[in-house]
């Protein structure tokens, strides 16, 4: 499975006075990881609890068999909120407060472990939240230059593939949504810290299920298939992030 290793130095610092004074980054990490190991993977849908079996990238429910290869969601606008900015109310908070960039390809680890994708820079401060956009590639400048690398996205968010009952699928999602995640509790960064991680766990076995959480065939959510919109409701709802600075997935 292709894996984005890259290290990205992201931030927008607005000063809020004339004098200068010298600012110490720090290195925070994002990763990302779809098992908890705190969670089994075959207990994460209690409703269909008796039903349900899992080895790493395959999900059983009944007599239907997911199997899970890839899921690639391209991200835009990678931010991390801070709490205690001591910027003029006159400033706009984004501006003080958040780091962005993108669009970038994260290629989700399928099956249990954790795989770094940023590095972001950051100055000292308390920070409640990251959040990022679920971005449809389209045709600004950015997307333009992210095409060059990935033209199967254009018009794409998300794409997965695997086999379903033993048929190969090929699931693509126009979602776009911004993501707003709690750190509960908040992320502390203090000049001298030490390595400092936030895992970002998306629960890629809710995906494909219907409310009583029977599998679904993937194709079916699909532009236009009868499953689209739950499929992206459970999308939306598959996602948390938490410090996380032994990389083991759980919070």
């Amino acid at each position: 499975m292709k894996r984005l290793a890259t290290g990205f130095a992201l931030f927008a610092l607005t000063a809020c006075s004339e004098t200068t004074i010298p600012v110490e980054f720090r290195n925070v990490q994002v990763s990302f990881a779809t098992q908890s190991p705190s969670v089994p993977l075959a207990l994460n849908m209690a409703p269909a609890e008796p039903q349900l079996a899992a080895l790493d990238d395959t999900l059983i429910s009944g007599s239907d068999t997911l199997i899970l290869e890839s899921i690639e969601i391209v991200l835009r606008e990678i931010e991390l909120e801070r709490i205690d900015g001591n910027c003029d109310d006159n400033l706009d908070d984004d501006a003080c407060q958040e780091f962005e960039a993108g669009p970038y390809l994260v290629s989700l680890p399928i099956g249990t472990g954790v795989e770094r994708e940023f590095e972001l820079d950051v100055p000292p401060g308390t920070y409640s939240e990251i959040e990022f956009d679920i971005h449809k590639v389209e045709d600004d400048p950015a997307d333009v230059i992210f095409l060059q690398s990935h033209p199967a996205f254009a018009g794409l968010s998300i794409r997965a593939t695997g086999a379903f009952n033993g048929q190969s699928f090929l699931f693509e999602s126009e979602l776009g949504v911004e993501q707003e995640l709690d750190l509960i509790p908040s992320l502390v960064v203090e000049e001298g810290s030490g390595s400092i991680n936030i895992t970002v766990l998306v629960e890629v076995d809710s995906w494909f299920r219907d409310l009583d959480g029977n599998l679904l065939d993937p194709e079916t959510a699909n532009k236009g298939g009868d499953n689209e919109s739950l499929v992206n409701d459970n999308i939306k709802d598959s996602f948390e992030a938490f410090e996380d600075d032994d990389r083991d997935g759980d919070p």
